[in-house]
């Protein structure tokens, strides 16, 4: 089974997937974004894009994804947002092409909460300690929000009040798997929010 978990730049994708498999007995995360920044710094500088733009990415992405979830007896999960309809057919699409087991789920906020979690963020104090006053993920909020809501992009997970173990729960119960790990308490749960953001800051 491939869980992946879409969503806004600050719906919580990365905290919920690595929550979700702490909490599993066994469990793989693949991360899209590794191939994609690789491929950009493989090309000058003129020539960087979104990588999501780039064709080789999306079947490099496709086939590795096809491949890691053949090869692992465990759930596979993914965070990553995908917002266009036709690069989502591409990979998802494709994925289901292949006899994988996709679960989707989408990861709902209001515009209002995501620019919040995304000024709580390390990587967003660390720009503004560095000049910059806007990220490009906040840029992006209006256009996933948008794009997100529509039906193709379901099953959709609303997180404006909810808390990431409450989101872990309901995407394990609707793909039928079992939790064996405990919730954390608060501090653990800050401090394990701390370690995944540091870890995933990228500029």
């Amino acid at each position: 089974m491939l869980i992946w978990i879409n969503g806004a730049f600050g719906s919580g994708k990365t905290l919920v997937a690595h929550e979700l498999q702490r909490r599993l007995r066994d469990a793989h995360v693949a991360d899209p974004e590794i191939l994609g920044f690789a491929m950009r710094k493989m090309l000058p500088a003129g020539a960087r894009q979104d990588f999501q733009d780039l064709p080789q990415w999306r079947s490099g992405v496709l086939a590795t994804l096809a491949q890691a979830e053949a090869a692992c007896d465990c759930p596979v999960i993914v965070a990553m947002s995908i917002v266009r309809d036709d690069y989502f057919d591409e990979i998802i699409g494709g994925l289901r092409a292949t006899g994988t087991d996709v679960r989707h789920y989408t990861l709902t906020a209001t515009p209002g909460t995501l620019r919040r979690r995304l000024r709580r963020r390390s990587g967003y104090v660390i720009g503004r300690l560095l000049g910059r006053e806007e990220t490009w993920a906040m840029q992006q909020i209006e256009r996933c929000v948008a794009a997100l809501s529509d039906a193709r992009y379901a099953t959709q997970v609303t997180t404006d009040s909810s808390t990431p173990d409450e989101v872990v729960e309901v995407i394990a119960q609707d793909a039928g798997l079992k939790l064996i790990g405990p919730r954390l308490s608060p501090a653990r749960e800050r401090l394990r929010r701390l370690e995944i953001g540091v870890r995933h800051i990228r500029f």
